[in-house]
């Protein structure tokens, strides 16, 4: 049995930072089960997949692929060499996204134990940010990061991005016609959300002209003047199944915390590719591949971190001895 699969604790230490990823409205659609004490195993909890802005189920595949990121960082800090299936039971069991197993002991690399440590740090931030623009060299670290994962993020010009932006406003007011989107969205924007969805204090103020360049989900405390030039970055995948979209969100995750790493905040503006998925259609697509996530960079504010689950409500109980896989892993 694995050293970080042998305690209750070991296996609590990757459930908690596994489950501080980002996730579409912080529905958290996960579950992990332990498999032999050898796997950790991630699984899609169908129970908190929006089932009318998330038709594909890309969005969930997007967070999960995120937690899966972490997962894979608590088992590196933890001095073991994580291997990793994506999808390894395919038509078997369709909520297995994927496998982890905690490998030989190996010496931990000073860059995954400050990625490690940023996990609680990293936010995603609804607020104006600073007019100061990331240096080059700030770019080039969250390219090389995104690429790691096998995803590409695109930097937009000034004029892609104000293009960009008034067609996430033309998104938005498309879905605000969709009562069924609406009432979706609702259901996980609660003001007393306690362990999942987004609570008031997250979503940020309004913003004071248009095109806004943060998602508005109704309700605000106040207004504000956000930057005039919102520094914007598309996260893409060469291909668009559903392990491209775990790819993403391993990328998506990568990138975040390089970005924490510099002190640099993060939120997404992803009304387009909402719109696109649930109209089935497949633009907007970039020549460098296709759009999983658009997100704003910049300087901001410290912010209150969205909340989340008990890690104990993330454990899906043990599994059997079972064959793992029919890919070979990567690790």
């Amino acid at each position: 049995m694995s050293a970080s699969l042998a305690t209750e604790l070991g296996v609590r230490r990757l459930l908690v930072a596994a489950g501080q990823a980002p996730s579409v409205l912080n529905t958290q659609p996960w579950r992990f089960r332990v498999v032999r004490g050898e796997y950790v195993e991630l699984l899609a909890d169908q129970d908190r997949r929006l089932r009318v802005g998330d038709p594909r189920g890309r969005n969930q595949h997007v967070s999960c692929g995120a937690a899966l990121f972490n997962l894979r960082l608590a088992v590196r800090t933890a001095g073991r060499r994580p291997m990793v299936w994506l999808l390894p039971s395919p038509g078997e069991e369709p909520g297995l996204l994927a496998a982890v197993r905690v490998g030989e002991a190996s010496p931990v690399p000073g860059a995954s134990r400050e990625l490690y440590d940023l996990i609680p740090v990293r936010r995603t931030s609804r607020r104006p940010f600073l007019s100061r623009s990331l240096p080059r060299a700030v770019w080039e670290e969250l390219r090389l990061a995104a690429s790691r994962e096998g995803a590409a993020l695109v930097r937009l010009g000034r004029h892609a991005t104000a293009d960009l932006l008034d067609y996430a406003a033309i998104a938005e007011d498309q879905l605000a016609r969709d009562h069924g989107y609406l009432a979706e969205v609702a259901a996980w924007t609660m003001r007393g959300a306690r362990h999942d969805g987004l609570p008031g204090y997250v979503h940020g103020p309004r913003a004071l002209r248009d095109p806004s360049p943060v998602r508005d989900f109704g309700q605000h405390d106040s207004e504000a003047r956000f930057e005039e030039r919102p520094q914007l970055a598309v996260l893409t995948t060469m291909g668009d199944r559903p392990a491209d979209w775990l790819r993403a969100g391993q990328a998506l995750q990568r990138v975040l915390l390089v970005a924490a790493l510099h002190g640099v905040s993060a939120s997404f503006l992803n009304q387009p590719l909402d719109l696109r998925d649930m109209r089935s259609r497949r633009d907007p697509r970039h020549r460098r591949g296709h759009p999983q996530m658009i997100i704003r960079l910049g300087y901001g504010p410290y912010v209150a971190r969205s909340p989340r689950r008990p890690a104990g409500e993330l454990a899906a109980g043990s599994a059997i001895s079972k064959p793992i896989a029919r890919a070979g892993p990567y690790s």
